[in-house]
């Protein structure tokens, strides 16, 4: 009996070998008719088109909408030759210093009309002799500038293509701390970048970049060359154009300042439309109002900006308006700092007058202002 005990247990030990062999060999000898061989996870077919768009929090389709709009800027300015250089004792002493290379500058801009207009930044273009533009799909054109506005660092380009990608303007004014923005440009040449990041603060000014200023700020990283180019939000859509960075080293800290397109669209359509930008002047001296100020000069005004000075035979004076006032609105526009004044003064049209609400000692007036043509600043040479 012990004998057939041990075949029987050999048997089945031999058999069981060719079974784990043939299952890891050659499953499909085991698979029944109609049955897969072998058993796989296959993602559900919700996550295939996830994944296709991107996956959760993927800002893929952002920048494939925004992108074809950004433009790379090549701005060149034929090097001055001076006198000396073709005087015979300076060639004598330090060479033939007559061949000299183009100064080129980087830069980025943002297509915002089928016509060919580019939003840039002034800097990006101011003294060149020869703007080249760059599309995303390798396409080059000679741009040709149409107007520039250099108190707010603003250029209009223009460039003769067929079919061109187009950005879509968004709304900068919806725009709150936190919101999730892309910043598209050509960072130190390298190409056509994204770069991540949020909203930091809004309304920056005084940073001493522009005359008017109103930057969006954002830790999106921005570098030289991201000039001009474009501040999207996770649709695609135009928020700003990127303008400045705060930088000790040349390159991105996280803090970045964007034109609002808001201001972006104002100085587009007077240009388009006037060849320029129009803006008011009333011929004053403001300064911020402080609690040292109301104490000193023990004004009833908590808020608004003190007059300190008034250009004779100017708007201002013309309306009554004395150093020592305090304008607190200008028409329905509250005013809390020089450069809300500056600003709500800039948007007035010449030559048609405005409320300005001010507070003289205890006293509130209204004062009609006409304002007068605000100069614009002179050209670099």
């Amino acid at each position: 009996m012990r004998k057939y005990w041990l075949l029987f247990s050999q048997v089945v030990t031999v058999l069981l070998a060719v079974y784990f062999v043939l299952v890891s060999l050659k499953p499909q000898w085991l698979a029944r008719p109609g049955e897969a061989a072998v058993a796989v996870f296959e993602a559900p077919a919700d996550n295939n088109k996830q994944a296709a768009g991107g996956g959760p929090g993927s800002l893929r389709a952002a920048a494939k909408a925004a992108s074809g709009a950004v433009v790379s800027i090549n701005a060149s300015k034929v090097a001055a030759r001076t006198q000396s250089k073709e005087d015979p004792w300076f060639r004598y002493f330090f060479g033939d210093q007559s061949r000299t290379e183009p100064q080129v500058g980087l830069g980025s801009g943002v297509i915002v009309s089928p016509s060919g207009y580019i939003l840039t930044n002034n800097h990006v273009i101011v003294g060149a002799d020869d703007i080249e533009v760059i599309l995303n799909d390798s396409r080059k054109a000679r741009a040709k500038v149409i107007g520039t506005d250099p108190e707010t660092d603003l250029a209009i380009l223009k460039i003769e293509l067929d079919a061109l990608p187009v950005i879509v303007l968004g709304s900068s004014e919806s725009l709150e701390i936190g919101d999730q923005v892309l910043a598209i440009g050509n960072p130190f040449g390298v190409g056509q970048t994204v770069t991540s990041g949020i909203v930091s603060a809004l309304g920056r000014n005084q940073l001493g970049i522009n005359v008017f200023e109103n930057f969006i700020q954002t830790d999106a990283a921005i570098n030289p060359g991201n000039s001009g180019g474009a501040l999207v939000d996770t649709q695609g859509r135009l928020l700003g154009i990127n303008t400045a960075i705060f930088s000790r080293s040349g390159g991105s800290m996280g803090i970045g300042f964007a034109i609002p397109v808001s201001t972006a669209r104002q100085v587009l359509d007077s240009i388009l439309k006037d060849g320029q930008v129009t803006r008011g002047w009333i011929g004053v001296e403001p300064q911020d109002l402080t609690g040292e100020m109301i104490k000193t000069f023990n004004l009833s005004a908590k808020s608004g900006v003190i007059i300190t000075g008034v250009l004779q035979n100017g708007p201002a004076a013309a309306a009554g308006i004395r150093p020592g006032d305090v304008v607190v609105a200008v028409g329905s526009v509250q005013v809390r700092t020089v450069s809300e004044l500056l600003s709500a003064v800039a948007a007035l049209k010449p030559g048609v007058s405005e409320n300005f609400k001010l507070q003289r000692q205890n006293e509130v007036l209204a004062l009609a202002v006409t304002p007068g043509k605000r100069q614009r600043p002179a050209m670099p040479r």
